[in-house]
Order: structure tokens, then C-alpha cells, then sequence
């Protein structure tokens, strides 16, 4: 099955799938605060006041601002991304006590889409790490970054 669809627009969304053995709601909670954010998606995660928005800092000092497009608890969590793309999680209850994450990442710049199609490969296995297993994948060194072709960032 080919996880790359047009959709008549030419653009190509990325779609990739994980499965998790935690219920969605300690899934949600990780996309959807700070605290949850940092133990897989960034070095630091600060919400607004008004939780419309929040910055991301990344091991290589790059900061980017996620507006907040949905959060409803706990089955989507969607966020403006890189170049103004959007990326949404929807969690669904797999019926045994975890959760099928399903990413969709849509509007990605042309010159963009490579990088975040790699890019989120590495974002959901560390979330997963962290969610099922409660460990840290990551690096945390700012000279082993995604700049430096390292994965594990």
C-alpha cells in the first residue's frame, strides 16, 4: 500500500502510522503539554498563556512557534507546523488498551517534504520510546543534531 497519495492538488501529504500500547489518553497528554512535548518532540516546549500557541526549541537552538489548530481530548491534536503545514494526530482506541496514532502531515512545502517525511519517522519512534517504555532516545547534543544527519535527536 503506498502511504504517498495525491490528492488532486499536487500536493502530497505525509501519513504515517504507529502503534502504541498506552491508552490515548497518556498519548494525548503527551502531545498536548509542555511537559509531554519535551520528553519526545523538543529540548523545550512553552505554551501560551491562553494555550492557543506554544514554541518548540529544538537540540540545534531552532525555535518554532506551533499554533494550536485542534485539541480534542483525547482522540486529535493538530498543530501549524514547519513552513505553515499542518500536522494532525488522530488517536484512536485499538480496543486492547492502546491507541493506533495515525500523523497526517498536509501543505508541506515541495522543498520541505523530504526532510519532514524522514523527520517524523524519528519523531514518532522517540514518541513511542517514551510513551510505551518511558525512555529517552534522544541525544540531547547539540552537535549531534538533524543538521548533522543524526536520527536520534
Amino acid at each position: 500500500m503506498n502511504a504517498i497519495r495525491d490528492h488532486g492538488s499536487g500536493e502530497r501529504p505525509i501519513v504515517w502510522r504507529v502503534h502504541l500500547r498506552s491508552v490515548p489518553e497518556a498519548v494525548f497528554a503527551l502531545l498536548a503539554t509542555d511537559a509531554g512535548r519535551e520528553k519526545f518532540w523538543a529540548e523545550r516546549s512553552r505554551a501560551t498563556a491562553d494555550g492557543a500557541a506554544f514554541e518548540l526549541e529544538f537540540p540545534n537552538g531552532q525555535r518554532l512557534t506551533c499554533r494550536v489548530l485542534a485539541s480534542e481530548a483525547p482522540r486529535k491534536f493538530a498543530v501549524e507546523y514547519f513552513g505553515g503545514s499542518c500536522a494532525e494526530f488522530q488517536l484512536t482506541d485499538d480496543g486492547r488498551g492502546g491507541t493506533d496514532l495515525t500523523l497526517t502531515e498536509t501543505g508541506v512545502p515541495a522543498v520541505e517534504w523530504h526532510e519532514n517525511y524522514a523527520g517524523w519517522v524519528s519523531v514518532l519512534l522517540v514518541l513511542k520510546a517514551a510513551c510505551d517504555h518511558r525512555i529517552d532516545l534522544r541525544a540531547h547534543d547539540p552537535a549531534r543534531t538533524w543538521d548533522q544527519r543524526f536520527v536520534e535527536n
